[in-house]
């Protein structure tokens, strides 16, 4: 579809949702890049949102002619949260051919009732899902490419933990990587560490390596620093344990694939790290039993229920309380 845009193929309906939101917003970008000239979105171009707009006024401008222009674009973002959208169903047969119509929901609708199964059937609808955790070191890899530069295994695995399996927050870092380092070509581990503002002895992935070693104490003094030194302790709270919890999930696959005998390769590619990197993980995984790694699982996911609204606990108690159950087993 970004190639049809691109060569200025455009359909009268698309419907478009989904978890990774990266993929959405550059088919948008394509759109409205190609589907009209600069001087001719003024008057051609009707950008809404669903919970601002009213469906009546929302639908009369999908159905609108343009002026001197072959075409109008009618893009509505969050299309499932405006009211009344059940009117659009007549969008299936009664679209405007001289009007491209986007309609983009936060969330996976229900397809099987209307207005979201007429359009499905009227036009053409996809559904972008979110990546697994295996897939974004080659895609942190391609997207380092499209812009000019590469980066070394441990610097990828790194930024990996730290954003997510979020393509759009992946995009957001690598720009800010881009600016931190600039004209040189390969970035390396040190330059992660560096561009998110943490230093080389206090960093995340320091975190992770000692609480990797079971040391209760230096995680104790890193994630200490890193709430210090950090201008949302919350933010900071909440990355530390989506990295721990990524780490603790890798470590648990790892058992199984222990268990089957997979060569380390086999089981560096099923996890999503490098061969280099899965030496320090193969290391991890000697200090925690099955038993100690659900155990890990099941309190960072207590802790982050708590981080997002589910305890009165500070952020630094919740940590401190998590590091006990997980290190002092």
């Amino acid at each position: 579809m970004l190639s049809d845009f691109q060569n200025g193929k455009f359909e009268p309906l698309y419907l478009l949702y989904g978890a990774e939101r990266f993929f959405i917003d550059r088919l948008q970008e394509a759109l409205l890049e190609n589907a009209l000239a600069p001087n001719e979105k003024d008057f051609n171009l009707d950008l809404l949102y669903g919970s601002e707009v009213d469906a009546q006024a929302a639908l009369s401008a999908c159905r609108a002619y343009p002026m001197m222009a072959t075409r109008r674009v009618v893009v509505i973002r969050d299309f499932d949260k405006m009211k009344d959208n059940a009117i659009f169903k007549v969008l299936r047969e009664q679209f405007n051919p001289a009007c491209v119509v986007f309609l983009v929901c936060s969330g996976k609708p229900n397809l099987s009732s209307h207005p979201y199964r007429a359009l499905k059937e009227g036009g053409r609808a996809l559904e972008f899902k979110a990546l697994y955790p295996n897939q974004l070191p080659n895609w942190i890899k391609q997207m380092a490419k499209e812009r000019g530069f590469s980066m070394d295994a441990k610097a990828v695995q790194m930024l990996s933990d730290y954003v997510g399996p979020s393509l759009s927050a992946v995009s957001a870092e690598l720009g800010k990587l881009s600016a931190f380092v600039g004209d040189r070509k390969v970035f390396t581990a040190e330059d992660v560490v560096q561009a998110s503002g943490q230093t080389r002895e206090y960093n995340v992935f320091e975190l992770q390596r000692v609480v990797g070693e079971n040391s209760f104490q230096d995680a104790m003094r890193i994630s200490e620093r890193l709430l210090q030194q950090s201008s949302s302790s919350s933010s900071e709270a909440n990355r530390i344990v989506s990295v721990l919890t990524s780490f603790f999930i890798k470590l648990w696959q790892l058992t199984g694939l222990q268990g089957s005998r997979a060569p380390e390769k086999k089981m560096a590619a099923a996890i999503g790290v490098s061969p280099y990197i899965l030496k320090e993980y193969l290391s991890s995984l000697r200090r925690f039993d099955r038993k100690a790694l659900e155990n890990a699982i099941s309190c960072l996911l207590a802790a982050d229920y708590e981080l997002k609204g589910g305890s009165q606990r500070s952020d630094r108690l919740i940590l401190d309380l998590l590091f006990r159950r997980i290190l002092v087993y």
